[in-house]
């Protein structure tokens, strides 16, 4: 009796497309790719992300999905749902790649680690664990290198064919790069990769009971502050480089037909008449009133709840101790403003695009 249930399920499961153990366990003879997240905090690390998920599909190797860095490893499943980004392609969680595959074709004997050099640099140069992240982020997953190879290719289309002559996957079944093989800021052809990134469970339901608790379900503004003093310092003198991507800032340049448009100061940190004024206006045109702030520093509820005391608004700010709650806070709002340069921002706009939700930046023509 036992077996014909055990036969159904399996049955069953292969039937709804549902991936099994076994299937997850299966070798790649395409080879697989990891990477370490390792530049900045979590906005940049998204963007490195979706741009590595992208070249592992180019390079049709099996992308070893790896954790986010906080202060320690976060694996992946606990903020975003992994069967998701095998709508896009394939991939296996970090942990249970180096439990049940690594053994077989990535023993501990012949791990290797892979550095962008410049032709001139030796191999040597190549420091896998050297500093910290990336001590620790190879550390948390018992990762060590017995040697090291250097490389000078790029990650677009045109590097493909080159990738996969000097590296095949018969000779390095796993490509395990220092840093995201991605650009910063992102290139705009894969943003629309952030509809694979869907929201865990865990993360949803927090989300929902914030929202409860703090509006009653009610419709909510979502605004991010970025504000604090080593953002001040980086808005200083930006005008100065003439640049249209300064950090992320190509999310909403990108949006204007203005080739001469660059990053200004106002865009990168508006001053708070700007950002009143701006808040008030959506205020009183989407006629929502309660408003939630996320910021590294000043939530100014003060400031906008004079300023705004004839709409009669309710601010709140949570300042929760992982930012990715912000974050998905932001990305379920009714209406968001975001600072234009952030990549903290970037994600929840990219979030928001995928679903059609309607998105704003300080000191840029909406």
């Amino acid at each position: 009796m036992n077996f014909f249930i055990y036969s159904f399920v399996i049955l069953s499961l292969s039937i709804l497309g549902v991936r099994t153990v076994k299937e997850q366990n299966e070798i790649d003879p395409n080879g697989y790719i990891i990477f370490c997240l390792c530049m900045g905090r979590f906005g940049n690390q998204a963007e490195h992300f979706l741009g590595g998920l992208a070249f592992a599909k180019l390079l049709n190797r099996t992308l070893i999905v790896p954790p986010w860095r906080t202060y320690k490893n976060i694996p992946y499943s606990e903020w975003f749902q992994l069967e998701s980004l095998r709508s896009y392609h394939r991939v296996i969680d970090a942990q249970d790649f180096l439990h049940g595959l690594a053994p077989i074709i990535w023993p501990v004997e012949s791990r290797i680690g892979f550095c962008w050099l410049t032709p001139d640099k030796p191999k040597s140069d190549c420091k896998m664990k050297e500093g910290n992240p990336f001590g620790p982020f190879w550390d948390e997953l018992n990762v060590d290198f017995i040697d090291t190879v250097g490389y000078n290719l790029n990650y677009d289309d045109y590097s493909i064919n080159q990738w996969k002559q000097t590296f095949p996957p018969d000779q390095y079944p796993v490509i395990a790069l220092k840093g995201a093989p991605a650009s910063f800021p992102m290139e705009a052809k894969y943003r629309y990769l952030q509809k694979y990134m869907t929201w865990s469970d865990t993360i949803m339901n927090e989300v929902r009971q914030h929202q409860q608790n703090l509006f009653n379900n009610q419709s909510y503004i979502g605004i991010h502050l970025r504000n604090d003093l080593d953002w001040e310092r980086a808005c200083a003198n930006v005008e100065s480089y003439r640049s249209r991507s300064y950090m992320a800032a190509p999310q909403c340049l990108d949006l204007s037909a203005l080739s001469d448009l660059f990053v200004t100061r106002k865009l990168c940190y508006p001053s708070d008449d700007d950002i009143l004024r701006l808040l008030k206006n959506v205020v009183i045109r989407t006629r929502i009133h309660h408003i939630y702030v996320a910021t590294d520093r000043r939530p100014m509820i003060k400031e906008i709840e004079e300023h705004l005391s004839a709409q009669r608004v309710y601010v709140k700010h949570l300042d929760p101790w992982l930012p990715v709650i912000d974050v998905a806070m932001l990305a379920h709002a009714d209406y968001f403003i975001g600072n234009c340069v952030s990549s903290f921002t970037s994600i929840v706009k990219r979030a928001r695009d995928v679903k059609n939700l309607p998105s704003a930046f300080w000191g840029f023509s909406n």
